[in-house]
């Protein structure tokens, strides 16, 4: 296990801009305020979304693409640097109309309805190449 004391005072509330993209959102509000780093979680609905699978026997993403109404019952992630750009690494758990949920790393929706709380951290973060899964994760 590789871990950091990390504190931070700076927290912020948002609500997501309509039919704009959910993880660039994030992106834009870290790049604005100077976040290096931070802890978020937040909730709303979504035009339609691209989920992204880690295939652990593979090492690579596969993506599944959905174009309906999702509502957003729950999104958490983080800030931090990869390859010189502010990162939102975020997963969601979203919600179909017939309740059925859906899961994993939220690459890109279309907002409809999205607010956001984030807590951000003194220390940066960035993330850097792990040989045994073959992610970028934290240093």
């Amino acid at each position: 296990m590789n871990y950091r004391e990390v504190s931070g005072d700076r927290e912020f509330v948002a609500r997501l801009g309509h039919d704009e993209d959910w993880r660039d959102e994030i992106e834009s509000l870290a790049d604005d305020e100077d976040v290096d780093a931070a802890w978020f979680v937040a909730m709303g609905a979504v035009k339609d979304a691209t989920i992204w699978f880690y295939d652990q026997s593979e090492q690579e993403y596969r993506d599944v693409e959905f174009d309906e109404p999702l509502e957003v019952a729950a999104c958490v992630g983080n800030v931090s640097w990869l390859d010189g750009e502010r990162f939102a690494h975020t997963h969601a758990v979203l919600s179909r109309r017939s309740g059925q949920t859906l899961a994993g790393h939220l690459d890109s929706a279309t907002v409809f309805a999205g607010e956001l709380y984030m807590k951000t951290f003194e220390t940066e973060l960035e993330r850097a190449h792990d040989e045994p899964t073959d992610l970028d994760l934290w240093l």
